[in-house]
């Protein structure tokens, strides 16, 4: 077809605007011959200059630019036309969130290299796959590859070769006439005016809204899950406008303000229908009846949830497990949250805190939204964008796995090139990685295809994937990077050596060679069977003769700290900071196999064991309770200090214990006990969890009496002194030397 990039551009544009879609437009060439082709687009199509969004490195054009690391800025808004420049770099990361930015009727456009070059180009993206020891040249361009074959074959992509002047592909659908919608109706018996119904696009954002009428009652909350473009945004600030024009105060947060603007413009246009006089701000709507919707930074709202009515979450996906949590503290609370797309799957949500939401006070009224708003249903950028980033990927059905057992399942190497070949097996290795972990993103995907320092192994049942482990090569590292790393410098990847080198000290620790389980996932339909140790032990068995310790980090629970040492790894190391994304402590765990690694383990447990209880009464004095135990009985038995106790300490503890001594009198070497009492083997011991958390609390974190008292359920402060005294007694029974034992045999004849 003899058309210009113009007169393409110009037929993709009325295409997408008759059809309510949106089309892609690559425009495939030099980099300086790619923006004249944009700019005499830009010129020629009938779009606001303040529609338009450049993503790239330089601010070419007149309109808004961005940088792809700030992508994120365009969540919760949209564009008629949003240009990527992928010429220095192409994000994953940052492609997912740009796509579901175009509004329907709009236009993407890629200015790329040639296509058929592009893959064998290494980016900036791909030199930060490139974690030492190996450099760029060996990393692949097998996810570019991917992407420029779903490019090729999708419906609605134009692609223009400005190289040879030619048009390999118009992109134009000329789809039938799709038929009218039916008008939605109001819900029977709504609370809301009837109004803010009719304000609604599709019968799924009836239904959204109308969940959110559950928050007029206490202890309710909402979640509202949505793929982008859904209109839940919408669906949210339909609900807290009709809330405010009632007189309600609603506090709306979202990890920017710009996130929040679609939210505060439906709110603002229902307030103005019911005719409610207000006052109209760019982050606060005012009404006369006494209501308003006002924004708060996530921080800040957490601050300010008392003198909040309702409190509504937008794009919480995006906001760190740990601040989700702070905002259950509002009595009614709605949280609209993005399923798949940006930022991978927001799986900090779905997979950490929704857990935490099913154990609060709230009743829970969830509602997903299926039906497209801002594009017509079956829109093909979006059925690409969904298969180039797997942002829909699945495990297999619960069916076909539902009788794995450890007997039934095939050990195998997911190799990158089998993984390209065969889209099955990767949107199941994918798809269950997404489900079962937060962190999961697009990125992954082209980490899991080029990285050169990561490799995949699964278990298959009946040749689907049941259990998978993402696992990346760390250490064996040179002395110049050694002593860079030891000096303040950072290394790419080596997650485990760069903790040990640059915050514990220890140069040598990048030397030995290891394998870090960077994630593991079993099906959910076959899991508590010992898959995932099953799948550990293949891993240990094929990876042993060639590196010196298997590792791993993660967010600290009692449960998976429990798991991972039972396949035989010990805590090493936890990190004094939460995770911004699952608010959790992260803990390091080592498995040695070989004497290098052994030592490497030992000298750590060894140091591990003799900070934490210092770390207990500073950094760490947040640390849940059932997290300290299950970190201190991960640690190796025995490591850390033999207990050294004078016997005028021994004194105070047995006088704690079993006399009238106090344990305040000198707190340290109750400390140094419940130490040792945890390394070793606490079955010696016979101690109730609630003893446990108690010695927790007060010996190691040094919690108040009254706090520790209340947070345990004793009647009074005198009643935990007691208790405390109470547990101690069988730790000198166990440990105490001549003089402690002077000290009970004494009372006791009393």
């Amino acid at each position: 077809m003899d058309v210009d990039a113009v007169g393409l551009a110009e037929l993709l544009h009325e295409e997408a605007t008759r059809t309510n879609e949106r089309r892609l437009l690559v425009l495939a060439g030099a980099r300086k011959r790619g923006y004249d082709a944009l700019e005499s687009i830009l010129d020629a199509l009938s779009v606001p200059i303040t529609e338009t969004t450049l993503v790239g490195p330089d601010d070419r054009l007149r309109c808004e630019q961005l940088r792809q690391a700030n992508a994120s800025d365009l969540l919760g808004t949209t564009r008629d036309v949003i240009a990527v420049d992928a010429h220095d770099e192409l994000r994953p990361n940052a492609l997912g969130k740009v796509v579901g930015a175009v509004d329907g009727g709009g236009l993407l456009v890629l200015l790329t290299p040639p296509l058929a070059s592009w893959p064998d180009r290494r980016d900036e993206f791909a030199t930060s796959l490139a974690v030492p020891p190996f450099v760029v040249d060996d990393v692949t361009g097998r996810f570019k590859r991917r992407l420029v074959e779903t490019l090729q074959t999708h419906r609605g992509i134009a692609i223009v070769d400005l190289e040879n002047d030619s048009v390999d592909a118009d992109g134009l659908i000329d789809p039938a006439p799709r038929m009218p919608m039916e008008p939605p109706t109001p819900p029977a018996d709504h609370r809301f005016p009837a109004a803010t119904y009719e304000a609604c696009l599709t019968a799924d954002q009836v239904a959204a809204v109308a969940a959110f009428e559950s928050l007029a009652e206490c202890e309710q909350a909402v979640v509202l899950e949505a793929d982008r473009g859904r209109g839940k945004s919408s669906a949210a600030g339909l609900a807290a406008g009709a809330y405010a024009a009632a007189g309600e105060d609603v506090l709306v947060t979202a990890p920017a303000a710009r996130n929040a603007a679609e939210l505060f413009e439906r709110a603002n246009e229902l307030v103005e229908a019911l005719g409610t006089d207000a006052t109209v701000e760019p982050r606060r709507i005012e009404t006369t009846a006494g209501g308003s919707v006002r924004f708060r930074e996530p921080a800040a709202a957490v601050h300010a949830l008392e003198a909040a009515d309702i409190v509504v979450v937008d794009e919480a996906a995006a906001l760190p497990v740990a601040t989700l949590e702070s905002l259950l503290a509002a009595d009614r609370v709605a949280f609209a949250t993005t399923i798949h797309g940006y930022e991978g799957a927001g799986r900090g949500f779905s997979v950490r805190f929704r857990d935490r939401l099913a154990e609060s006070d709230h009743d829970v009224t969830d509602c997903q939204l299926v039906e497209p708003i801002r594009y017509a249903a079956g829109d093909p950028v979006e059925v690409w964008a969904f298969r180039a980033l797997l942002l829909d990927a699945r495990p297999p059905v619960d069916s076909l796995v539902a009788d794995a057992t450890p007997e039934t399942v095939d050990y195998r190497r997911l190799e990158p090139d089998e993984l390209l070949a065969d889209e099955r097996l990767l949107r199941e290795a994918f798809g269950l990685l997404v489900l079962a972990h937060y962190r999961t993103e697009p990125a992954d995907l082209a980490r899991l295809l080029d990285a050169p320092n990561l490799e995949a192994r699964a278990l298959v049942h009946d040749g689907h994937v049941v259990s998978v482990a993402l696992l990346a090569r760390e250490g064996d590292l040179s002395p110049e990077t050694r002593s860079m790393m030891y000096e303040g410098g950072r290394v790419r990847g080596n997650m485990l050596p760069d903790v040990l080198t640059s915050q514990l000290r220890d140069e040598a620790a990048a030397e030995p060679a290891g394998l870090r389980v960077v994630r593991i996932a079993t099906h959910h339909a076959a899991r508590s069977r010992g898959l995932g140790s099953r799948l550990l032990e293949r891993v240990r068995e094929e990876y042993a003769p060639s590196v010196d310790w298997l590792g791993t980090g993660f967010g600290a629970t009692p449960g998976l700290l429990a798991f991972w040492r039972e396949n035989g790894y010990r805590a090493i190391h936890i990190s004094t900071t939460r995770n911004d994304a699952s608010g959790e402590y992260s803990a390091l765990m080592l498995a040695p196999t070989s004497d290098e690694g052994r030592e490497l383990h030992d000298r750590h447990a060894d140091w591990f064991a003799r900070r934490f209880a210092a770390l207990c009464s500073d950094a760490l004095d947040d640390l849940e309770p059932d997290v300290a135990r299950a970190v201190l009985r991960s640690v190796a038995e025995g490591a850390g200090p033999p207990l050294s106790v004078t016997d005028h300490e021994w004194r105070v503890v047995a006088g704690a214990a079993y006399g009238p001594g106090l344990f305040d009198v000198d707190p340290g070497p109750f400390r140094d006990l419940v130490v040792r009492y945890f390394v070793d083997d606490p079955d010696a011991v016979d101690l109730t969890g609630r003893e446990e958390r108690l010695l927790v609390l007060r010996a190691l974190q040094s919690r108040d009496w009254e706090a520790v008292a209340d947070r345990l359920g004793y009647h009074s402060t005198g009643q935990c002194m007691r208790a405390l005294g109470d547990a101690v007694c069988p730790l000198v029974d166990q440990y105490g030397e001549d003089a402690a034992l002077e000290v009970r045999e004494r009372f006791a004849e009393r």
